[in-house]
């Protein structure tokens, strides 16, 4: 496909601009020093109980222990979280003194910037800058996608069903056709979207889009036409 570049290493080109993908669900721009994360969703679980659904009460801690890790594999100078970062108006205040103490220490010493969500307002008392969107060179980055080239978003939460000789797997994914990319949820809790989804064909016509699953070991680049 024109315009897109994604190898088992991880490697992805956007708009003529390249981009590290993680199998986290991250992208990590080295130029920059810039790392990229979308739909943390952070007290989903809390948020849920509150109206009577019961989860185990860990995906905060989960989805920050993630990010920790990411964070301390590339040493990013900055840090966008790309929207719905909390799931709801008030999650920020049901954070943990330990949660918030994890979020300050991943803040020091670089840049964080905080993009709104359709799920959450700015966020108070725990750092960063807060953005509707911010652009890059030829990237711009915000949450709701909006089919526009250079695009980075999230929003959607893709995902892919891919059948393989022993099995069919569904499993998150990055969507792209080398001009314009929509982002995995990288919260432990967070849901997904199917990319054979009307959704996705306003974004990519002709469905002319790459899904880069996130596999076990390495990302698995799956035409649209195989997913279902």
């Amino acid at each position: 496909m024109r315009g897109t570049t994604f190898s088992s290493s991880g490697t992805m080109e956007i708009a003529g601009i390249t981009l590290r993908a993680d199998l986290s669900g991250a992208l990590f721009w080295d130029e920059q020093r810039l790392l990229v994360v979308s739909d943390l969703h952070l007290e989903k679980g809390s948020s849920y109980a509150a109206h009577g659904t019961l989860l185990p009460p860990f995906d905060t801690v989960a989805t920050l222990r993630r990010l920790s890790a990411v964070i301390a594999q590339y040493d990013p100078r900055t840090v966008i979280a790309l929207g719905d970062s909390f799931h709801d108006r008030d999650a920020h205040a049901r954070l943990t003194g330990d949660d918030r103490a994890t979020i300050a220490n991943l803040q020091v010493g670089r840049d964080w910037i905080w993009i709104t969500g359709n799920h959450d307002p700015a966020p108070h008392g725990i750092g960063g800058d807060v953005a509707d969107e911010i652009t890059i060179r030829a990237v711009t980055f915000r949450h709701e996608p909006t089919g526009a080239r250079g695009e980075i978003a999230g929003h959607l939460h893709p995902k892919a069903r891919v059948a393989t000789r022993a099995r069919t797997l569904e499993r998150r994914c990055f969507v792209s056709d080398g001009e314009r990319a929509v982002m995995p949820a990288f919260g432990a809790y967070a849901g997904g979207l199917s990319v054979r989804d009307a959704a996705f064909a306003k974004l990519f016509p002709k469905r002319a889009f790459i899904a880069h699953v996130l596999g076990d070991t390495r990302l698995h680049s799956i035409a649209a036409a195989r997913c279902y």
